[in-house]
């Protein structure tokens, strides 16, 4: 089966570290976003993906071809016209016939995909949030998707649509997105998913929703660390012991990073081949080959290859660079 994985996005939220890197490469428990969203897939039995890239799509290509082996397919979206284009521009590569799993590259799910795709009919998942109106919302009747509204200002239902997609047959899909490009529907300013799957609908199409209590955000700094912190959680028990160090579970330390003399966690991710020496270091990211000295950190995200030494501060710097602080 095949997934659908948009990450063109710039991830303007998450500077300076996406002046470097794209978000979804951005670390979390020691992986990068995109990797526990695949992880998840393969476990799903998905052995196709159609990745939707942009911007600095090269080094997402780069690292998925990398790390896993299923058949990529990458399409470059180079006009950022909404979600319904940038699945749209996918149709060459999806038959009309067969299902299609969409998920969003930008947030980490925990739930069970096995029931998702052996759904009869399509399925979007959802998630009850306090405030509907920064989503796009579902409402329901009977079990089934009545009307969905994309980030109404007074929302008829509190059920979030979290980024989780399975269609039964693509056919539907396309064409109610070939119907709102055509005619220029747009809400705010953008061509929505949420709209031709609405048409979808009214066609008489039926589409339900699944629950999906594990939804973590990685749009914001504040959202990546919190999700870092819940991530880690689920981390197996450490094997290598830290000589004149003091770890405090939950944390995850490289295999070939290297930290001396330090106090490290709760809550803290330390990248490949980063080195830690004379610091604290709790809820925070350390980036790969980064070099962190002499200085106590909290509630911070340190890029790849940055250098920081000095006192305690909070700190959020992008790749490469070099602070000082005294």
């Amino acid at each position: 089966m095949k997934a659908i994985i948009p990450v063109a996005g710039v991830g303007t939220r998450l500077r300076p570290h996406t002046f470097s890197h794209p978000k979804v490469l951005l670390n979390v428990a020691g992986k990068p976003i995109i990797g526990h969203i695949m992880d998840k897939l393969i476990e799903a039995g998905i052995d196709e993906a159609i990745v939707i890239v942009g911007y600095l799509g090269n080094m997402v290509e780069e690292w998925l071809r990398k790390h896993y082996s299923i058949r990529f397919t990458f399409v470059n979206q180079s006009e950022m016209l909404g979600l319904a284009h940038a699945i749209w521009i996918c149709k060459p590569y999806v038959a009309a016939d067969e299902p299609v799993l969409i998920i969003l590259g930008d947030t980490i799910f925990d739930v069970d995909l096995q029931p998702v795709l052996n759904s009869p009919i399509s399925t979007l998942g959802v998630h009850e949030v306090d405030d509907p109106r920064r989503f796009g919302v579902a409402i329901t009747e009977h079990g089934q998707i009545v009307r969905l509204e994309e980030k109404p200002d007074e929302p008829s239902s509190n059920l979030a649509i979290v980024g989780l997609y399975f269609l039964r047959n693509a056919g539907p899909l396309f064409d109610s997105i070939d119907h709102v490009i055509e005619n220029g529907i747009r809400t705010k300013g953008e061509y929505q998913l949420t709209d031709a799957l609405q048409l979808m609908i009214e066609r008489g199409e039926p589409i339900t929703t699944f629950p999906v209590i594990g939804w973590y955000d990685c749009g914001k700094p504040e959202t990546l660390l919190s999700t870092n912190e819940t991530l880690l959680l689920d981390k197996q028990p450490r094997i290598k012991e830290y000589p004149g160090c003091i770890i405090n579970d939950p944390v995850f330390i490289a295999e070939n990073a290297s930290v001396e003399n330090a106090i490290i966690g709760p809550n803290a991710t330390i990248g490949e081949h980063a080195v830690v020496t004379d610091a604290i270091i709790r809820d925070s990211i350390i980036g790969n080959n980064a070099r962190v000295s002499h200085i106590m950190l909290d509630y911070s995200i340190i890029g790849n290859n940055a250098l920081i030494s000095g006192n305690p501060h909070e700190i959020n710097i992008g790749d490469y660079s070099e602070i000082r602080v005294r």
